[in-house]
């Protein structure tokens, strides 16, 4: 007799799997109908697992198979955090491979836009569509100063007992400052099994990878032919919004989404707003 699955709908309820891939153990939560073109999650520096906003994974969820994880070496994946955004790439490559699929959405944020544009240039039958969010391309105006940014805010959170986060993903109006705490609430939801911290070692490499970036030339992105959706806050400090201006303008089948007095976590804060934006965008 066949088992009939439960699905899933909330990520706080998704359980942490692990899969096997050439030596590296990765550990990854799926939710919602198993069904579709599933969207892959690509995080943002120093994320684990618990720091994907659980309204934009619900809400993508409600529609496709939304499959978070960790990186090499991040949270509760074994291995050695790479230091280059293209091996972090062929990594991500290697575990959505692992898992059988042959075509996926993918969502990067920050960061993982960054690995996203390397498998949307590297390997273009693997991707349907793509969002990037809060992201840039190699070369991109501020990108190098990603580490001095993240030192600076991670004293002023300590010295004002505040996450970073507050300061680096959200404006400091009154608007943006509520936002973050909102967020901030929402990322404690999960109270069981959560992920482990990212280790000290794997953050300042992804610190390497992220600024190598930053100082790479511009390469060409006419060759990503797939449909793209790119989203940000029109103020992000972190990875300056004319990236996302610039993205859009050089891909060649990209929309653009600028969420007013957003900063760099514009998708969260602007949640309800983005969730119907990404499931028109991936359900066209």
């Amino acid at each position: 007799m066949g088992t009939t699955m439960t699905v899933i709908t909330r990520y706080q309820d998704a359980p942490t799997r692990t899969i096997d891939v050439g030596g590296v153990t990765y550990a990854y939560r799926q939710l919602g109908p198993d069904d579709g073109t599933p969207v892959i999650f690509l995080n943002h520096l120093a994320a684990v697992l618990d720091n994907w906003d659980p309204r934009v994974v619900d809400g993508i969820a409600a529609h496709h198979r939304v499959i978070t994880f960790d990186n090499r070496g991040v949270g509760a994946s074994t291995g050695t955090t790479p230091k280059t955004i293209r091996a972090m790439a062929a990594d991500a490559v290697a575990f959505i491979q692992a898992l059988g699929l042959t075509e996926v959405d993918i969502l990067g944020f920050s960061m993982g836009g960054m690995i996203a544009q390397v498998i949307a240039r590297e390997e273009p039958q693997l991707i349907r569509k793509l969002i990037l969010a809060g992201t840039g391309p190699a070369g991109g105006e501020g990108i190098r100063d990603v580490t001095r940014l993240s030192h600076l805010d991670t004293v002023r959170g300590l010295l004002t007992f505040q996450d970073p986060k507050q300061f680096l993903f959200f404006t400091r109006t009154p608007n943006g400052r509520r936002a973050g705490k909102e967020f901030l609430a929402r990322l404690k939801e999960r109270t069981n099994n959560r992920d482990k911290t990212i280790a000290l070692k794997s953050y300042f490499a992804q610190l390497a990878a992220i600024h190598r970036w930053g100082l790479e030339k511009p390469s060409d992105l006419s060759d990503i032919k797939v449909p793209v959706l790119v989203a940000n806050g029109d103020h992000d400090r972190m990875v300056p919004t004319t990236n996302s201006t610039d993205l859009a303008r050089r891909l060649p089948n990209a929309e653009l989404v600028i969420y007013p007095d957003g900063g760099h976590g514009g998708i969260f804060q602007y949640h309800h707003e983005f969730v119907p934006q990404a499931l028109e965008f991936l359900g066209r």
